[in-house]
């Protein structure tokens, strides 16, 4: 019952997440944050089976802090991808695994803007947009028509607006509330809240 969405734009990339919590056919929470922060321009948002976002988020927040602390610098966004994929890969072939789906956004000069998208089996694509849950049926097609490789930080913004009016308009379940995040070289940021709630 959960969306995760992401697009890159020319020097950042625009994250979403909504912001409920259900089991079953119930709603828990209202409030919850869905995104990560690995690092100074490193973000990823998380859903999946109950418990497992925030365990695996916490883990992979703590884990790329240790490398950092053992290495002396951070991964970048394809380091942290790949390192995030081959801990997805371990964990399916285990007893307990992460029942995660997730979208990776970093932005750096070196690699520019990146988004990358998982699921818990382990596998890895760099997208220029991506999206997870329900919402994807809705938001994919949008973001196809709307998207461009040097979008501005404004447009993506919109079209991600615009993917978020769909879903809370056709999507028979109700997502009232999303948090809209930019990852950019100066680091991550919540975009307006009020933007994404339906008009």
């Amino acid at each position: 019952m959960e969306s995760l969405l992401g697009i890159t734009a020319k020097d950042c990339v625009i994250l979403a997440a909504d912001s409920t919590t259900a089991h079953s056919i119930s709603v828990m929470k209202h409030d919850q944050t869905k995104m990560y922060q690995l690092g100074q321009n490193l973000a990823m948002v998380v859903c999946g089976e109950a418990g497992d976002p925030a365990i695996f988020g916490d883990y992979m927040q703590k884990n790329l802090a240790l490398y950092k602390i053992k290495h002396q610098y951070s991964l970048g966004p394809h380091g942290a991808a790949n390192y995030i994929r081959r801990t997805l890969a371990e964990s399916i072939r285990s007893r307990r695994p992460y029942g995660v789906f997730l979208l990776l956004a970093g932005c750096t000069e070196a690699e520019g803007s990146s988004l990358y998208y998982m699921d818990y089996f382990g596998s890895l694509a760099k997208v220029p947009f991506g999206a997870h849950g329900y919402g994807a049926y809705f938001s994919l097609s949008i973001m196809d028509r709307l998207h461009k490789q040097d979008c501005s930080r404004e447009e993506a913004i919109e079209i991600m607006r615009a993917c978020i009016k769909e879903i809370q308009h056709r999507l028979i379940i109700n997502l009232p509330s999303f948090k809209i995040y930019a990852v950019s070289k100066d680091g991550v940021e919540e975009v307006d809240e009020s933007a994404s709630m339906e008009e």
